[in-house]
């Protein structure tokens, strides 16, 4: 037991030590030593997460560190939740984590700032694991905030050039709506509950009625906040602005950690969402229409990092889309698939923005797969995985979500099915048109050095095989995925898969069939390109629409934007030039007046200082008299 409580205790531990040695030491640390110190304290942090899940028995371990929040009836210690869940998020968090960091020593080794870069990386993996591994919600929300203010850190880590930092602040806004919603629903249930800890928060939930309106209550608030952190319609704008960070942070913020977050307060809360049944049809809806608009934006996009950012926002979606039918393995399957191939996505795109000297427009790009063959190779891997090709890891994730769609509500499944032929699409259109046909950039391109390359392969093996933890029975498997998790999330194999191996196997062919002729029809139209010019300035209205990204930038700075700045605007020329000022001003005036008048009254005279005194006096009889 001492044991796996110093273990729990290292695994945030060492992400944080590695702040504090990078931070304090980034004057003097160079920086291949900065890198080395801040990979290793997650290499660490992924060994001892690995111990703790090879010696995982099944149970749910507290690890208590100290007794923090102690107000009348409010108990709240600091304390971690080892459980399955938490075991396998920590292992994706720092095993995604370290691998991204040793690439980012070679993306990263020429900038200035590059071991502030590292201490900021290890601070975003500390505050994703204190996230993931609090006992209670008030601990998660820390690494909750934690997270949200590293991605501005990061995200702006450029700041000298004002679109990044603008890119950050907003980030940082749509994250705090959502986080609203977070700190409402925590005010309620430690209202009805008396408590914050999850063993206790849902033991007493799961003993309440279905649809209870605080059930349902609290449940659309914790959705609100991962609407927000998780990048879910009407709250994702910020996710495809991320992209002003260094690549590193958006194979960081889009792959394995932040953007999950949402998925995994979700999976920890299923014993709620289970009894609100009317919050879980808002969230298979909002999944279906998140995925649907982030791969239609995806088809239209130039910058080789934001086909890749609107390709994030779709796959949550059908993540959120899982959890909304309560299929909460497949989400959480899909959660670690996506990590493998999309940090392997962008990290390879990382590769080739550094071969091409910055350029990350890929109308400036073609014929790289003949120079960068490794880069081309996991780029390939990772692009079929997403695809939902077989064998790779996106087959059986994103099939898994299919199947569980198509036996909740067949509409949303064929919405589904239509986001991933566009998903196809466009990305084999980004594909092609990187390392395909004639190079149409002015750069010399290179392959990246083995500390970038070394990465992409591990990654690409993981994305070929990692299907293979949680193979459906369909197949011969066991689903051990969804057997680990369930020991800790109540929800999953709540909901069996109640459709048939014919219908199962038709459902997998229909999907893979209409993505192989998406992928073909890709290939007629992008493969042998030898010029690409920009975008018609007659493109039709649809199509312009839906490269505005539906304009919804555009509609939330009309509704909110703008407004809030008019009445900031005038309420500063009204407020604070005619009022505030004036009366502030007016204050200091009259203060200094009256002290101009009372110092007159100081003479040196000592007669009228008695005089004054006996006038005092007589004033304090006559006071006292009538107050008797």
């Amino acid at each position: 037991m001492v044991k796996l409580d110093l273990l729990a205790i290292l695994v945030p531990a060492l992400p944080l030590l590695g702040v504090f040695i990078t931070g304090f030491g980034r004057r003097k640390l160079s920086a291949y030593a900065a890198g080395g110190i801040a990979t290793a304290m997650v290499a660490l942090s992924f060994i001892a997460s690995l111990i703790l899940f090879l010696g995982h028995d099944g149970q749910t371990h507290i690890v208590h560190l100290f007794s923090w929040i102690h107000v009348g009836a409010m108990d709240i210690p600091f304390a971690f939740q080892i459980d399955a869940l938490s075991l396998w998020m920590m292992l994706v968090v720092t095993g995604i984590g370290t691998l991204i960091h040793l690439y980012s020593i070679g993306y990263m080794h020429d900038d200035p700032r590059v071991a502030t870069f590292f201490a900021q990386l290890n601070l975003f993996s500390f505050s994703m694991l204190l996230l993931v591994m609090g006992a209670n919600f008030l601990v998660t929300f820390i690494g909750w905030e934690g997270v949200g203010m590293c991605s501005y850190l990061l995200i702006g880590f450029w700041y000298t050039t004002p679109a990044f930092n603008y890119a950050g602040r907003k980030a940082f806004v749509m994250n705090r709506i959502g986080d609203v919603g977070m700190l409402l629903a925590m005010a309620l249930m430690f209202y009805q509950f008396g408590t914050l800890n999850y063993v206790d928060v849902m033991q007493q939930g799961g003993l309440m009625a279905s649809g209870n309106p605080l059930i349902v209550t609290a449940t659309l608030l914790l959705f609100l906040g991962a609407t927000g952190k998780s990048a879910q319609l009407p709250l994702l704008t910020w996710l495809p602005d991320a992209m002003a960070g260094p690549t590193p942070v958006s194979a960081l913020i889009h792959a394995a950690t932040m953007v999950t977050a949402g998925v995994f307060l979700v999976v920890r809360s299923s014993v709620l969402y289970e009894l609100a049944p009317y919050t879980q049809d808002i969230v298979l809806w909002v999944g279906v229409a998140t995925a649907l608009f982030g791969a239609t934006v995806g088809l239209f996009q130039n910058d080789i990092k934001k086909v890749l950012a609107y390709s994030t926002v779709s796959q949550l979606g059908y993540m959120f889309a899982a959890l909304g039918t309560g299929d909460y393995g497949n989400g959480m399957f899909h959660v670690t698939t996506h990590a493998f191939f999309k940090a392997l996505l962008f990290l390879a795109a990382g590769s080739v923005i550094h071969a091409l000297g910055g350029e990350q427009d890929i109308r400036k790009m073609g014929g790289l797969k003949g120079v960068t063959k490794t880069t081309y190779v996991t780029f390939l891997i990772a692009t079929l995985a997403i695809c939902g090709i077989p064998p790779l890891s996106g087959f059986f994730s994103k099939d898994g979500i299919l199947a569980s769609t198509f036996a909740a509500n067949p509409v949303a499944y064929a919405v589904l099915v239509f986001a991933a032929m566009l998903t196809a699409f466009y990305m084999f259109r980004l594909l092609f048109l990187t390392f395909f046909g004639t190079y149409r950039g002015t750069a010399h391109p290179h392959e990246s050095p083995k500390v970038m390359t070394v990465p992409l392969v591990v990654l690409a093996i993981l994305s070929a095989i990692g299907g293979l933890l949680n193979i459906p029975h369909i197949f011969g498997g066991h689903s051990w995925l969804n057997t680990f998790l369930a020991s800790a999330a109540d929800g999953i194999g709540m909901h069996p898969l109640e459709l048939s191996a014919g219908t199962e196997w038709t459902l997998m062919a229909i999907s893979t069939a209409l993505v192989l002729l998406t992928i073909w029809y890709a290939w007629s139209l992008f493969c042998k390109k030898t010029t690409l010019d920009g975008e018609p300035a007659d493109m039709p209205f649809l199509k312009r629409l839906i490269a505005k990204r539906w304009m919804l930038d555009e509609l939330y700075a009309w509704l909110f934007e703008k407004p809030f700045g008019w009445i900031s605007k005038h309420f500063f020329s009204i407020g604070e030039e005619k009022i505030a000022v004036p009366l502030t001003a007016g204050t200091g005036k009259a203060t200094l007046g009256f002290g101009e008048w009372l110092r007159k009254v100081q003479t040196g005279n000592s007669s009228f200082y008695l005089f004054a005194m006996m006038v005092g006096v007589v004033v304090l009889l006559i006071l006292t008299y009538f107050s008797a």
